[in-house]
């Protein structure tokens, strides 16, 4: 038997028929069960990610990281799969700060980001690898600052990339001369942002870096694609802000001539803009913008002649908030994707206004804020992707009509595990009809009781999907159902039920949650006395909303939680962009200050009984950790048993593997606790 699991797990094609007859078999062998999911499994997953099809459309890179705890980081590596034959081959080793592997136009050569050295303080530097010979890659680019983002000319001779400028009183600085003058950032900031700008580097190494643009102005340094070139290599195109304030989110679409250094402005008036891609013939360009001017949700993708001109929105019929677009070969479309559902969908968009939904069936392609494909000639497509039973693998499309292959198998002990159960439910809340996403203990039985964990999705213009999720199934492994609902402001609706948070931020989203656990409740297997409230960022602002509510919670887990939306107006990195769902500025008026104190979950304080951990993050930017002292001492105060632990870190939650994994440790711990003694559910 275990011959036969390694042949299962090693085939990354459609079985034979002999291998696909013995697998229909395993069921009827309990020696082959599995253990069930833990929290260590999670630091065991291995993540495949950025995707890259070659231009002749054999091969495919991925960057696969996986997580070591004795060094706390993430060990990357660029591996090289043959669209074939699944067979793969490390193409960048020993460089484990390596990613954004890119082919050359000819696909002879891959750059790549990494540090030169091993040291944390090491700035990120472009490599670039040829395929001739045993060489090893070359380090072109030597700048005070990292390297952010890069493309490669169409001829293949120059690298554009972007990096931050270097502080220009640095010596001063040194000298204790450090004021700095404060604008629309995060209270997080000890010095000035300062801007990124564009660059050009000789992809041979052979001349040193030429600086492209410069001023106060950035281009985004939030932006997966701020700039790409022109089919002609003449021009690039990119998104400019005014400042380098993340707060500052306006842009206006700009070409510069790669010769002369001149600029233009292609677009109207300042919004937000980002993603801008030339179409393969260069007539038209395309970016992300939102659907509402001033708003930075319900994002959807536009385009203008390159040229200058009246822009059209291509992708408004879709009504879904887009997160991605690539042009295909013939530019006649764009594929596009966002979250659609219970998942991520990718449309073949054409120009013309027709478009059609990809036959991906259970596979949910990655990417927060985000969709990780890659589109190849003649539209043969590369993702990376997870499924309910399996972590991300790589994926192939042969033509936008094909159903998805899967290529690697690195997740294949965690998909052997025995997982909870995942389905979709829907239910009727005022007049909207939210969805959310069940997963079930492995042995779920419906004629027992069990205590439910909501764990409630960030954003909030974002949403939970049927994908793998290490959290949830190490929650659902200690006998919990997990319930993960998408209340109103979640993306994958449409652009009304997003919208409908606007100037409700709590009681609206509140009174959706309460429908959907109302809903469970009547399925009969809901331990009405052991339900628990929890999430992170948004997902924590909803839990804090909901501990308001006269029901009691057996308890609560809160991560980077919001609970005043004045902090997060004069606080957060994103600061006045804010106003999109709270409502104009509170300083305006009364009326406006009210109207933001009244949908803080820290006007409900008074009311909160529900035993509470407080996970934080001391430099937090997006959430200052002010609303986790609050919280605490609200409920300190109240005499409600609360615990508050918090990360020396400056990040939005921890991303390094012995924080997240000491994150999660607290997160399930907490809630064992207070559902527990009893480990198995209790008979109806």
């Amino acid at each position: 038997m275990n011959m036969l699991l390694l042949l299962l797990r090693t085939a990354a094609r459609p079985l034979p028929r002999l291998a696909l007859a013995l697998a229909l078999l395993l069921p009827a062998y309990p020696s082959l069960a599995q253990r069930r999911f833990e929290l260590a499994d999670i630091g065991k997953v291995v993540s495949v990610t950025d995707p890259q099809l070659s231009p002749d459309g054999n091969s495919i890179l991925v960057v696969v990281s996986r997580p070591n705890l004795g060094t706390n980081r993430h060990e990357a590596e660029i591996v090289l799969v043959d669209v074939a034959s699944g067979r793969q081959r490390v193409l960048v080793a020993g460089r484990p700060t390596a990613k954004q592997p890119r082919w050359s136009p000819t696909g002879n050569r891959v750059a790549f980001l990494a540090r030169p050295g091993m040291g944390q303080d090491a700035h990120t530097q472009l490599f670039v690898q040829s395929f001739a010979g045993a060489a090893e890659a070359r380090q072109i680019t030597n700048g005070p600052t990292s390297v952010q983002h890069f493309r490669w000319s169409p001829d293949g001779a120059t690298l554009a990339y972007t990096a931050a400028d270097e502080p220009a009183n640095q010596a001063e600085t040194e000298r204790g001369n450090d004021r700095f003058e404060v604008g629309d950032g995060s209270a997080t900031l000890t010095a000035a942002p300062v801007p990124d700008h564009l660059w050009l580097a000789d992809a041979a190494g052979a001349q040193p870096a030429r600086r492209l643009t410069s001023g106060p102005w950035s281009l985004p340094n939030d932006s997966s694609e701020p700039f790409d070139w022109a089919p002609d290599g003449r021009t690039l195109v990119f998104t400019r802000r005014a400042t380098p304030q993340t707060g500052d989110l306006n842009s206006t679409l700009c070409t510069v001539n790669v010769a002369t250094g001149a600029m233009r402005e292609v677009s109207g008036p300042p919004r937000q803009i980002e993603l801008p891609a030339f179409s393969p013939d260069g007539r038209w360009i395309s970016y992300q913008t939102p659907r509402d001017t001033g708003s930075f949700e319900a994002l959807e993708f536009q385009l203008i002649p390159a040229g200058g001109g009246p822009a059209r929105a291509l992708t408004r019929t879709l009504d879904r908030n887009l997160q991605r677009a690539l042009w295909s070969p013939d530019g006649k479309s764009l594929l596009v994707g966002g979250n659609d559902g219970a998942g991520v969908s990718i449309w073949q968009q054409e120009l013309t206004g027709r478009s059609r939904k990809l036959p991906l069936g259970a596979v949910s392609p990655n990417g927060s804020y985000w969709v990780e494909m890659s589109v190849g000639r003649r539209n043969s497509m590369a993702l990376t992707a997870s499924e309910p039973g399996r972590p991300a693998e790589l994926y192939y499309l042969a033509s936008p009509k094909s159903a998805p292959r899967r290529l690697t198998d690195f997740n294949h002990e965690t998909a052997a595990l025995a997982l909870g159960r995942m389905e979709t439910v829907d239910w009727t809340s005022d007049n909207l009809r939210p969805n959310g996403i069940l997963t079930y203990p492995p042995d779920f039985d419906p004629a027992k009781k069990y205590p439910l964990v909501l764990m409630m999705h960030g954003g909030p213009s974002n949403s939970s999907r049927v994908a793998f999720y290490g959290l949830g199934q190490a929650v659902a492994a200690h006998g919990y159902v997990v319930f993960q609902p998408n209340y109103r402001g979640s993306d994958n609706l449409g652009y009304a039920f997003q919208r409908a948070i606007r100037g409700d931020a709590g009681a609206g989203p509140g009174r959706d949650v309460l429908a959907g656990i109302a809903m469970l409740e009547r399925r009969g297997w809901v331990d009405t006395s052991r339900i628990a409230l929890s999430g992170a960022s948004y997902g924590g602002f909803m839990t804090a909303w909901l501990m308001g509510e006269p029901r009691r919670w057996r308890c609560a887990v809160a991560g980077a939680a919001v609970v005043d939306l004045l902090d997060s107006y004069n606080l957060s990195d994103n600061n006045a962009a804010n106003a999109v769902h709270y409502g104009p500025s509170p300083w305006l008026s009364a009326e406006n200050l009210a109207r933001y104190r009244v949908q803080s979950p820290i006007s409900r304080a008074t009311r909160w009984r529900t035993p509470t951990l407080i996970l934080h993050n001391v430099g937090d930017y997006r959430v200052p950790i002010a609303n986790a002292y609050k919280f605490y001492h609200a409920l300190k105060d109240n005499h409600v048993p609360v615990r508050f632990v918090a990360f020396p870190i400056a990040a939005h939650v921890p991303g390094d593997p012995v924080r997240s994994a000491e994150w999660n440790r607290l997160w399930l711990e907490w809630l064992d606790e207070y559902l527990r003694p009893d480990t198995a559910p209790t008979a109806k």
